[in-house]
């Protein structure tokens, strides 16, 4: 028999365990603490990472922390880099203005003009999937507008859209394994790997300058990074890869920020 005593310690002890969510179909969701968010001001970038998914993880545009690195397209980084991914605010000595610690460092920098900036410059690596491996493929510039979205599966949504902290980014869209996902709209394959955690298999699609998507959960990838790809095409097959049930997990993000996919898909699915 467990004394009365040892009872209560391990009741409070449990309390302390985040109690996993639940949606209506009785599959755990993922929170936004294991979708891996980045809240940090500096992160050092992994293997097999691009800046489109460490930008994905922090829920900023990719330009936003492009410019306070000051990289420029195709926004080449590497494995070990020391990213900054807010803009830190101090008082310059002597005066009572605050000033951004970046726009400190670029405005030397503009002063200091030599061929080595250039040069460490041309040293930033867009790292593959794979980790470690350099590519010269330029991405080129989407400035087109979004002429209509398609549904990437048609199913049952099985969790809908929500703009608390702790809630769903995206839609979930029920299925089976290996059903064809679609891309949604023209665009062109900025990430598809599994590095993170939380969403298994993802790709991110970019379609231009202002419009992402990102489809997780997948089987199998059959899309690359720096892939072209038209509205339609097959990018992946369903899996359950990050997750515990059969589904597509569908976002799409407006400048870095997520919107709810139902205001651009079609009504019927």
């Amino acid at each position: 028999m467990v004394p009365v005593t040892m009872t209560m310690l391990l009741s409070c002890a449990d309390r302390t365990r985040p109690a996993p969510v639940v949606n209506l179909s009785g599959s755990t969701v993922t929170t936004a603490t294991n979708k891996n968010t980045l809240n940090s001001s500096q992160y050092k970038v992994k293997s097999g990472e691009t800046l489109y998914s460490i930008a994905w993880r922090s829920g900023k545009d990719v330009r936003t922390i492009a410019e306070l690195n000051r990289l420029s397209a195709p926004y080449k980084i590497y494995p070990g880099q020391i990213l900054q991914l807010h803009t830190k605010v101090y008082k310059s000595p002597g005066s009572s203005s605050t000033v951004s610690k970046a726009n400190v460092k670029t405005s030397q920098i503009k002063r200091k003009t030599s061929p080595k900036v250039v040069a460490n410059q041309k040293s930033q690596e867009y790292g593959k999937s794979s980790g470690g491996n350099f590519t010269g493929v330029k991405v080129p510039s989407l400035t087109q507008k979004v002429k209509s979205w398609m549904w990437p599966v048609n199913g049952r949504i099985i969790s809908n859209f929500s703009n608390s902290p702790q809630g769903n980014k995206g839609i979930d869209i029920d299925g089976n394994k290996g059903k064809p996902i679609k891309a949604a709209a023209d665009g062109l394959i900025v990430y598809a790997g599994n590095a993170l955690r939380g969403y298994g298999n993802l790709i991110i699609i970019k379609h231009n300058d202002d419009y992402l998507s990102a489809y997780a959960h997948n089987d199998t990838l059959r899309v690359t990074e720096q892939q072209t790809i038209k509205a339609g095409s097959v990018i992946a097959t369903m899996g359950n890869t990050g997750t515990d049930k059969t589904m597509l997990h569908f976002e799409i993000r407006f400048r870095g920020k997520s919107v709810n996919p139902l205001r651009y898909l079609p009504k019927n699915n």
